[in-house]
């Protein structure tokens, strides 16, 4: 796994289109990259990965950063990760999610929290084998503005 840099903008927008498109979402790639670019270049905001095999970018994971009140500093969010269907089953997720663990470790960041689908087991034993566990709360969304998708 590396970390992403400016120049790998259009590769992520390719493939966060791939993998919204497993879940029938139309992306807007001129929003896509805007908000691929604006956390690319604060790393107050968070980080971006692309998850490696054999040499080439695979998958890309999405790291968001805000303060927790609840834990008393940093919190991160796995906003995204995804790696291309050929590549999965092969550990890369786990991996590439065990990594950025120890990052968040590593910088004192309390807590990591992500979102999955309610049917998607298969990303949910990725998560577990991590260590993400479920709890009593409910994720609640208000959106201000469209997101970077449409159903």
């Amino acid at each position: 796994m590396k970390r992403a840099l400016p120049h790998d903008v259009e590769q992520l927008v390719r493939m966060m289109d791939e993998f919204y498109a497993e879940s029938g979402y139309t992306l807007n790639h001129e929003r896509a990259t805007q908000a691929f670019s604006t956390l690319l270049a604060d790393d107050r905001l968070g980080y971006v990965w692309l998850i490696q095999a054999d040499g080439q970018a695979v998958g890309y994971v999405v790291l968001t950063l805000c303060y927790s009140m609840e834990y008393g500093g940093l919190s991160a969010f796995v906003d995204d990760l995804f790696v291309r269907s050929p590549f999965r089953r092969a550990g890369l997720g786990t991996a590439a999610l065990t990594e950025v663990r120890a990052f968040c470790a590593g910088r004192g960041i309390r807590a990591i929290h992500v979102e999955t689908g309610r049917e998607n087991t298969p990303a949910q034993a990725v998560y577990r084998r991590v260590g993400f566990t479920q709890t009593d709360r409910q994720l609640l969304a208000l959106g201000l503005a469209d997101p970077t998708h449409e159903p």
